[in-house]
């Protein structure tokens, strides 16, 4: 008797558990977060309802199976006397077994596709811009009627001290950047989604954005978001050392807003090119030089150049032999190793001062500087 009382109690978790399963989805996030979100967007919305149709026809569905079985073994069970009955086929049985799924999965097609559609739906947008998966950052340009497009690379900001757990971790732990990409409210956005390198996924969950970024090709996805805020993301491709270091933010502005942004990010894209043409002192050098290295070099090289996933750069024969080679490498990288090629990735300024920091710092000393025209010069050939 107690062997089939443990029976039945475990057949009888099933139903149960989904039952407790889909009452807990229902009620969301803010109950015990196991639920998706349903996002401030129309297709966001769209989606969570998707999600909780087919969520409730699929318990309902699970219940009614288990409750028959459940009847089935209680009181057709051989201690009460049941008799199995004998039959061969029953053509309105298998009718009805036939008609009832296929018409629960048209009812579950009709919306699916309805919704699948304008998700693809990517015609008609007001503003297009181009995100480009590296290791391990984002970059972001926008493209503008006027030709002058903006861009920017979008790098991790949570500190090194975090993720070596030397200090408690902040409240966006991973999910905070230096450069959050921005856009207007109320505008629909096509992001044209590739990588450089390897294959990364741009998911943003409340946008209901998610799409691979594969080299040499270009994914289409948009949003149009009607309330400001902050939207966060990760890369959702598991595809190295460092990708869990690739998070997305998303500010979303009115319009007026975005527009002073863009306009100054073009002003600073202006002062950057007027930069280049100007001659730096070893301390000027040295300080945008070690605020590059945090962000582009730091993860695979070490804070103090001691090298991990990259080679060591304190002691280098490359940071301490010719300054040509050195450029060499900082701009076109090294083939067939980690060591991207970060000539598309840094302005010259930047390549200039982390040239000549890392020259400089970790015991180096070399004494030498990169110009911004050194960097260009090389780049010419």
């Amino acid at each position: 008797m107690c062997v089939k009382a443990k029976r039945l109690l475990k057949l009888a978790l099933g139903p149960v558990l989904m039952l407790t399963s889909a009452v807990a989805l229902a009620y969301g996030p803010e109950v015990n977060q196991v639920n998706m979100a349903p996002g401030p967007t129309e297709v966001g919305e769209r989606i969570y309802d998707l999600h909780m149709i087919i969520l409730w026809i699929c318990t309902i569905i699970g219940l009614g199976v288990f409750g028959v079985m459940f009847y089935s073994i209680i009181y057709h069970r051989k201690s009460k006397g049941a008799v199995p009955s004998h039959f061969h086929e029953s053509t309105k049985v298998e009718i009805a077994w036939t008609v009832v799924p296929f018409l629960i999965l048209i009812g579950m097609a009709v919306p699916a596709t309805s919704t699948l559609l304008e998700v693809y739906d990517n015609d008609d947008a007001e503003l297009d811009i181009l995100v480009t998966g590296y290791q391990w950052k984002w970059k972001y340009e926008y493209i503008t009627e006027d030709g002058e497009n903006v861009s920017f690379f979008s790098n991790l900001r949570t500190p090194q001290s975090e993720i070596n757990n030397t200090q408690p971790k902040g409240e966006h732990y991973l999910l905070e950047v230096d450069e959050p990409l921005v856009i207007p409210a109320n505008t629909k956005v096509r992001f044209l989604i590739t990588a450089n390198d390897v294959i990364h996924s741009w998911w943003v969950p409340e946008l209901a954005v998610k799409r691979d970024a594969i080299p040499g090709f270009i994914n289409e996805a948009w949003t149009k978001v009607p309330t400001e805020g902050v939207y966060r993301g990760q890369c959702a491709e598991l595809y190295g050392k460092d990708h869990g270091f690739m998070p997305i933010v998303v500010n979303v502005v009115s319009s007026e807003e975005y527009g002073q942004w863009l306009g100054d990010k073009q002003v600073e894209a202006a002062a950057i090119k007027e930069l280049m043409a100007q001659t730096f002192t070893l301390d000027q050098l040295m300080e945008r030089g070690e605020a590059v290295y945090a962000r582009a070099c730091l993860a695979c090289h070490g804070a103090n150049g001691e090298g991990g996933l990259g080679n060591a750069i304190a002691g280098s024969p490359v940071a301490t032999g010719d300054v040509a080679a050195h450029l060499e490498i900082g701009i076109n990288g090294v083939p067939g190793s980690a060591m991207q090629a970060f000539g598309g990735q840094l302005n010259d300024v930047d390549m200039a001062a982390v040239i000549t920091y890392q020259r400089n710092a970790f015991g180096n000393n070399m004494g030498d500087t990169v110009q911004p025209i050194d960097v260009y010069n090389h780049k010419k050939g």
